[in-house]
């Protein structure tokens, strides 16, 4: 069993108080209904009840507990290294209305803050892309000069607030940090003052496109709208194939306390030691919360937590903390050619939305999105729409990613049916661990608990087949396919997926 330092919860829901809003238990019918309850839904349907439509938001758990909860909370135009990529792939115009969607962002979640008088330790702050090595240097400068063509007041400095040496580094002023959860509160308690619906624990299960769209829950309520929005993180929905366009991959997140004085006053990451993403929250006493995200990896690909040992013995080197706070885990989506998509879902409708593939720079995006997705409806197009249409296609520039992230798929959907089972029987599951296990000629998922008692669900993904893995740090099922997450009991923790793992009895 693997024991691992730190309360195994996101700073941001340890510190703010649960909610608690009713379920949907009967029909209803909506302007607007928005599924989905983290950072992109909840804007969407603030930005959409602002314009007096009626709307409902479904979360099939609470509200801001599942990505948005755990995310590092870094608003900023600076993306790590995309500037000089998008000129190269898209042009510079492409390059400019990307900077500038995510410098609106910026500015929206200030503006925000102060109209609802939110309390949620806005800090405006650099951000900064640097590289530790001399060879990648070049990177830096490519950068640079691609961010200012885009219109970004973008630097090239070597000196940072960083407790060791760069060779080089971009920075930009006057970005933004915040806790998400107390600033998304403020927005539903307005979002709910504005006339919408909240209902938790309501898992949509079916959409009809028909007009008007139809959503059924998975207790068999249904949610009549016009326009439907998913906001799922990943899509719960597969429309046009666009799954085939998604990779998920997972990073890892440690907090521990820091004193105010060593604070290195900014947002930091860089693209090398499988990324390191470092940034500070007010945290009392004359402290801060160091907040290091990194060691980022395909959902269910196993040793996790060597993963989390990698990130923490990094942490206590660079930055000399002594204990460990919080760990917790996020998810990201990655698209082929690295922009969201963020608009009309498919080319066949004109009243279902989608928000996803954020790229891990979902705080920015998913403000972004909801201004975005609600002006669309609204009948108003921004000047950025068709960069972020998920309709788009470019088979030259998507190509090579798109052949690697389904060669990934179709190696998982079909070696892992033909290689052996992860262990021979039940009996060598160690407690506090789990395996893949045939039983009766089909592949079981078995989590032995610390008191020895075996639990069992079946390994094949609910969402298209795949066989899931053991994630030994944060005990839970995953699928390396599309990221989907499941319980030791089988219930969906993560979509795309939304049917659990079915059960399994073991024999004594």
């Amino acid at each position: 069993m693997t024991t691992l330092p730190g309360i195994a919860e996101s700073y941001w829901l340890s510190s703010t108080a649960p909610t608690s809003f009713p379920p949907l238990t009967q029909d209803t019918e909506v302007d607007v209904a928005v599924v989905g309850g983290g950072i992109a839904g909840i804007t969407t349907a603030w930005e959409v009840a602002k314009t007096g439509r009626t709307v409902a938001l479904l979360e099939a758990d609470r509200v801001l507990t599942g990505v948005t909860g755990y995310t590092t909370a870094k608003v900023t135009a600076l993306h790590t290294l995309i500037y000089a990529q998008l000129a190269a792939s898209r042009g510079a115009e492409d390059a400019r209305r990307y900077a500038h969607s995510q410098l609106d962002a910026v500015s929206y979640l200030t503006r925000t803050v102060g109209e609802l008088s939110a309390d949620c330790d806005l800090e405006r702050l650099p951000a900064y892309t640097y590289v530790e090595s001399a060879d990648r240097a070049d990177d830096i400068r490519a950068e640079v000069e691609a961010a200012q063509a885009a219109g970004l007041s973008a630097s090239l400095v070597t000196e940072t607030g960083l407790p060791f040496p760069v060779a080089a580094a971009i920075r930009l002023e006057d970005q933004a940090q915040f806790h998400p959860r107390r600033y998304l509160l403020a927005v539903v308690a307005d979002l709910i003052a504005r006339g919408a619906r909240v209902h938790e624990r309501t898992r949509v299960a079916q959409l009809d496109e028909a007009d008007p769209c139809r959503l059924t829950t998975d207790n068999g309520s249904i949610v009549t709208a016009r326009d439907v929005v998913v906001a799922t993180h990943y899509p719960v929905f597969d429309r046009a194939l666009q799954f085939a366009r998604l990779v998920p991959r997972r990073e890892l997140v440690v907090a521990a306390a820091l004193p105010v004085e060593r604070d290195p006053g900014g947002m930091f990451i860089t693209p090398e030691d499988n990324t390191r993403s470092v940034r500070t929250a007010p945290y009392g006493d004359g402290q801060r919360l160091l907040v290091v995200t990194g060691e980022h990896f395909t959902p269910g690909t196993g040793e996790v937590a060597e993963r989390f040992k990698r990130l923490i013995a990094w942490t206590r080197e660079r930055y000399g903390v002594a204990q460990i706070a919080y760990r917790w885990a996020a998810q990201d989506i990655d698209t082929t050619d690295r922009l969201p998509y963020v608009g009309l879902f498919h080319p066949g409708t004109q009243h279902v939305y989608v928000a996803t593939g954020f790229g891990g720079w979902g705080m920015t995006n998913g403000m972004m999105s909801g201004r975005l997705i609600a002006a669309l409806i609204d009948g108003d197009t921004p000047a950025w729409a068709d960069l972020y249409d998920p309709r788009r296609a470019n088979p030259v520039r998507e190509a090579p990613k798109f052949l690697k992230a389904q060669a990934k798929v179709v190696k998982h959907f079909v070696v892992d049916r033909l290689t052996t089972s992860h262990v021979d029987s039940v009996a060598e599951i160690p407690p506090g661990t789990g395996a893949v296990v045939r039983l009766g000629g089909e592949r079981s998922a078995v989590y032995r608990d610390s008191n020895g008692a075996a639990h069992a669900v079946s390994a094949v993904c609910t969402h298209l087949g795949c066989i899931v893995a053991f994630n030994d740090a944060e005990v839970a099922w995953e699928c390396p396919c599309h990221g989907s997450r499941f319980g030791i009991d089988g219930t969906v923790l993560q979509g795309p997926a939304n049917r659990p793992l079915e059960r399994r009895v073991l024999e004594d």
